[in-house]
């Protein structure tokens, strides 16, 4: 039980870690843009949204799976 519980936690903070690397990251080059081309701010934002919610819901699917490997056992006992 203890390595399922080790594995479960590198699993939701290196999924942590990247997700909010990724959002930093998209979240700079949107203000960059921004501000380079002010006119472009809406279909930035949009994009900007969709993908910061698809690097959320990639997290988020990490942390289902550690859930799955801390209740359900999937791989025997």
């Amino acid at each position: 039980m203890g390595l399922v519980a080790i594995a479960c936690g590198l699993i939701v903070a290196l999924g942590a870690l990247g997700a909010s690397i990724g959002i930093a990251m998209v979240g700079s080059k949107y203000l960059e843009s921004s501000a380079r081309q002010p006119e472009l701010i809406g279909p930035l934002q949009t994009k900007l949204f969709l993908i910061a919610g698809l690097i959320d819901a990639a997290f988020l699917i990490g942390v289902a799976i550690a859930l799955l490997f801390a209740f359900v056992k999937p791989f025997g006992a």
